[in-house]
C-alpha cells in the first residue's frame, strides 16, 4: 500500500451540503432556514433564553455545594478481587494495590486512590494497600486472614 492510494472507506464522509444556491438545488433562498424570525438570522445564541421571562436555570433555588477539594476514589468490591484471583489475573502472595489492579485490568485509572467494599465474599488471604476501605470490607478480608493497609489519615476517619 502507497500513501497516495490511501482512502477513507466507502459512506465514511459525507459531502458537505451548499446551502443558498439557486431554487434547482432543493436548499436555496432561505437555506433551510423556514422563514423570517430571530433564528433565520445570522448570529443566534438563544440557548435557555426565555424571550426576556425569567430563566428557569435562574428562577429555581441554588441548593448545595460542590467540594473542590472532595477526593474522587476508584471503588473495588472484595468479590471483584475474588474473581481476579480466581481467574489467576492477580497473584494472592503480592500485594494488592492501584498498580496491580490497573495491571489486572480490574480498574483502568487509580484517580485519587483505591477505596474497597464489601460487595461480594473473598476466600483468599491478601495484604491489601489502599486508600481507603468500608468496616465491612475489613473485617471481611481479615476474617480470610489477610491485612488491609490504610494511610494514617484514613483510618482515623473509619
Amino acid at each position: 500500500m502507497k500513501l497516495n492510494e490511501l482512502r477513507d472507506n466507502e459512506g465514511a464522509t459525507h459531502s458537505r451540503k451548499r446551502l443558498g444556491r439557486g431554487i434547482g438545488s432543493g436548499s436555496g433562498k432561505t437555506a433551510g432556514r423556514g422563514v423570517k424570525g430571530q433564528k433565520a438570522r445570522s448570529g443566534v445564541a438563544i440557548n435557555g433564553f426565555e424571550g426576556g421571562q425569567m430563566p428557569l436555570y435562574r428562577r429555581l433555588p441554588k441548593r448545595g455545594f460542590k467540594n473542590p477539594n472532595a477526593k474522587d476514589f476508584v471503588t473495588v468490591s472484595v468479590g471483584r478481587v475474588q474473581t481476579a484471583v480466581d481467574a489467576k489475573k492477580l497473584d494472592a502472595k503480592e500485594t494488592v494495590n492501584a498498580e496491580a489492579l490497573i495491571k489486572a485490568g480490574i480498574i483502568r485509572r487509580a484517580k485519587d486512590g483505591v477505596r474497597l467494599l464489601a460487595d461480594g465474599d473473598i476466600k483468599s488471604k491478601l495484604t491489601f494497600d489502599v486508600a481507603g476501605a468500608s468496616k465491612a470490607a475489613i473485617e471481611k478480608v481479615e476474617k480470610a486472614g489477610g491485612s488491609v493497609k490504610l494511610p494514617a489519615k484514613a483510618e482515623a476517619a473509619e
